[in-house]
């Protein structure tokens, strides 16, 4: 009984305990629903927790909520359906659709072709060492002409389309193959063309063969061409061999790979003599009896130089086609868009005129033809991160219509290398430039945050290491789609207005989301500052932490990042944008125009120079933690350890203060991009300095970082080489010569100063970049600031093509 009491006496405590806060039965029965509205609060909290961390988690993926831009694509405008839009590859065509049939071409010299793939030419390669190549003439809608130089052989490419029926209509290309020796005439190359489908073409493919199971051509039929025919005949020479392959590729990425397991060596007919041949249909069947169906088709024709050979496309949806566009009729047709082109390159850029000669003319064609024929389709998932994710996640899958900055080593769309792109292409055709725009419009989140590189399908994703795939939404890249607008407005407002108003109007939403994600997400510490995101605070490696998202990478900054740096590049971009915005409201609501105010508040010279010009050197400058004792060192090793890199070795405690050290690119931004008030004396100091030899002033154009800086020149760590750190960059040098064009029409006191240095910089890079041209065979990514050799990637035919405008003088 008393353990029974005791248990009693346990669990029912005296009614009156002041440790029981329910006292009796009745105050239990009261307080039970406060007890359960606090447990439902507290419920509700945790699930609404919950449901803000999943939102915060999805708002890097979620498409900014608001009609999309590009209403009109694919078959919605049949004269840009089909497209040289493979910039990858030295000749390819391809539709604007998610999932299209390609064509391609590879090619090799027999003598050449070794087992590892070595000769056999396909996806663009500086690996691949040819002399030259490039589009001659592209007029980014109908025809391009391009000539490929592989050691003694030339083969010139040539497409023309024609429109008729429901999927875009015809186009033929003719591809023939000459010698620049007179005496390796008679030389066999073989020439591959192929037609693949990617794993979600809705469609098929297959061979046209005839009784001695010889190719004749192939047919198909998908969800965006319809029922198709393709031709492939000689139109001159002899004509050795003629071999197919039709197979399955694993992916477009291994279609190379494809045709090097299915080549073999062969004896021609009643000889000994061994020549390599396709090895025809290599398809299995399947358990039910039913042959795969093939997924890639190479035909190959192997022939002595000179010779060439025609492919026709043919829609069968062209119900009134009179004639093929083959042959002579091909010819004249391709003759008539040269003269077209020739007529209109004239009249929008005037070079003739204003006396350049004909092998002049014909440089800047190519530039022009490289940048607008390297406009590729791509499509597919972006991979993107942020602080609220655990890990990388998929954007939403999307359509990208851009140029690219290098056909061999940046096949893709760069964010701030496109706004220079568009100064060039909306020149020649704006509806161009507006549809590539809107492309990447379309690509914002609902945060305003566009990714700074898509890397869109697997083509694009073989060429970019595995550490520049994931995009963060913290890191923002320089926007110079405003450079593009501003342009536009300048020289093409008429037309934008009487053709494209609506377009404007939609766009604008999304360039509010732009511009107020730029003026919240990289504001610095104090107001009016700016500060780039994405620098490593923590590296042990890097010499000076990259900012990549500047676009100027490793341009020395701060030597140790933190929430007090302040950049002037970025203050000045904001306060460009802002300029921008104000002109576009002006245009379409000019009752409320906020940005007017903004612009004003960021281009107030008594602020800007508070903040960013330094006293001590009289230069606009950075402001952060620094020292200049940074150094690289290879760690001490105990006994018998391995080798290690080297690592940043800090000498000197560093403080906060202006990074006087680094004078170059960043310190010519308010002049670059207008902030500087004409009659101000920064102007003339800008001016003295950028035009001394011993800081930026060379023959060949403005190198990025003065030969004075403690860093130029030098390796950011034991095997990155320098990059933004003395080399002449053409983007920044036409910016440069823009502005002293801009200061030289502008009545002050530095005035004809201004002008010589448009002169003098304009003459000096325009010469070296033809100049390199010729001795190389390429535009270069940049230039050498000792020699003015090209340097880095080529062909370079993005923001280098630039060069066509300082010719034109449109600015």
């Amino acid at each position: 009984m008393a353990k029974i009491k005791t248990q009693e006496k346990i669990i029912k405590p005296k009614s009156k305990s002041t440790n029981n806060p329910f006292n009796t039965k009745k105050e239990v029965k009261a307080k039970l629903p406060i007890f359960n509205s606090m447990i439902t609060a507290v419920c509700i909290g945790i699930a609404a927790w919950f449901s803000y961390k999943g939102y915060l988690e999805t708002r890097v993926n979620t498409p900014y909520d608001i009609e999309k831009l590009v209403t009109m694509a694919g078959l919605d405008i049949p004269d840009r359906y089909w497209g040289t839009y493979r910039p990858n590859v030295y000749f390819g065509m391809k539709t604007r659709d998610p999932h299209s049939l390609v064509t391609g071409l590879m090619w090799y010299s027999p003598q050449h072709l070794r087992q590892d793939g070595t000769g056999l030419r396909h996806w663009c390669e500086q690996g691949d060492n040819l002399d030259r190549y490039g589009w001659l003439e592209h007029d980014g809608r109908t025809f391009g002409v391009q000539e490929i130089v592989d050691s003694s052989v030339i083969l010139t490419t040539t497409f023309v389309k024609r429109l008729s029926g429901q999927y875009g209509g015809d186009w033929t290309t003719k591809i023939s193959v000459n010698s620049k020796n007179s005496k390796k005439l008679e030389q066999e190359i073989s020439l591959l063309f192929y037609i693949a489908t990617e794993e979600n073409t809705k469609g098929w493919i297959e061979v046209n063969t005839d009784n001695d199971d010889t190719l004749t051509g192939m047919t198909g039929n998908t969800q965006g061409l319809g029922s198709f025919n393709i031709n492939i005949h000689a139109t001159k020479g002899t004509i050795k061999e003629h071999s197919f392959l039709s197979t399955i590729s694993p992916s477009l990425t291994a279609l190379k790979e494809t045709v090097l397991k299915n080549l073999r060596v062969a004896s021609y007919k009643g000889t000994n003599r061994k020549h390599i041949v396709l090895s025809g249909e290599q398809l299995s069947v399947l358990p039910d009896g039913i042959k795969e169906k093939p997924n890639f088709i190479v035909t190959q024709v192997t022939g002595k130089v000179p010779f060439e050979i025609e492919i026709n496309y043919e829609s069968e949806s062209f119900s009134n086609r009179l004639n093929k566009l083959s042959n002579d009729v091909y010819d004249q047709a391709l003759q008539k868009q040269r003269e077209l082109f020739d007529e209109k390159f004239e009249n929008i850029f005037k070079l003739k005129s204003k006396g350049y000669s004909s092998e002049e003319i014909s440089f800047a064609k190519m530039a022009f033809s490289n940048m607008i024929g390297s406009i590729g389709y791509f499509y597919g998932s972006s991979q993107v991160q942020s602080v609220h994710t655990k890990g990388p996640v998929p954007y939403w899958k999307a359509s990208l219509y851009t140029a690219v900055p290098s056909r061999s080593f940046f096949p893709r769309g760069f964010l701030w290398d496109e706004g220079f792109h568009g100064l060039l292409i909306s020149a020649w055709d704006l509806e161009i430039e507006l549809d590539i725009i809107s492309h990447w419009f379309d690509l914002m989140n609902i945060e305003g945050w566009i990714p700074r590189e898509m890397i869109l399908g697997s083509e694009a994703l073989a060429k970019v290491p595995d550490e520049f795939v994931t995009q963060m939404n913290t890191n923002a890249n320089p926007p110079t789609f405003f450079l593009t607008l501003y342009y536009i407005l300048e020289h093409k407002q008429q037309e934008l207005l009487s053709k494209h108003f609506h377009l404007l109007d939609k766009l604008y939403p999304r360039l509010q989301a732009w511009f107020n994600w730029f003026n919240t997400t990289q504001i610095g510490e104090l107001p009016s500052t700016y500060r780039w995101r994405g620098r490593d605070t923590d590296t042990i490696r890097e010499l000076n932490p990259k900012t990549l998202t500047s676009g100027l990478d490793d341009y020395p900054r701060a030597s140790h990042p933190n929430i007090h740096e302040r950049h002037v590049d970025l203050r000045c971009w904001i306060a460009f944008a802002a300029n921008v915005m104000f002109k576009i409201t002006e245009i379409l609501n000019p009752s409320y125009n906020k940005y007017e105010e903004t612009f004003h508040y960021l281009s107030d010279n008594n602020l800007l120079n508070k903040l960013h010009w330094s006293p001590n050197t009289q230069t606009y400058s950075d402001y952060g933690l620094h020292t200049d004792k940074v150094v690289l060192q290879k760690p001490s090793l105990q006994p018998n350890a391995q080798p290690s890199e080297m690592i940043r070795v800090v000498l000197d405690d560093p403080n906060l203060r202006y990074i006087d050290s680094s004078f170059g690119y960043v310190s010519l931004f308010p002049f670059i991009l207008h902030i500087i008030d004409p009659n101000s004396l920064q102007l003339e100091k800008v001016l003295q300095d950028l035009t001394d030899p011993d800081l930026l002033w060379t023959k060949y154009g403005l190198r990025s970082l003065a030969r004075t800086s403690p860093l130029y020149m030098k390796y950011n760590t034991e095997h990155d080489p320098p990059y933004w750190r003395g080399t002449i960059w053409i983007n920044l040098n036409y910016l440069t010569v823009r502005a002293a064009h801009y200061y030289s029409k502008i009545e002050g006191p530095f005035q004809s100063k201004a002008k010589k240095v448009y002169d003098d910089l304009r003459h000096n890079i325009i010469q070296n970049v033809i100049k390199q041209y010729k001795q190389s065979g390429y535009i270069w990514e940049n230039y050498g600031d000792t020699l003015g050799n090209g340097k880095g990637s080529h062909p370079f035919t993005g923001w280098t093509s630039l060069v066509v405008l300082l010719m034109a003088e449109i600015y």
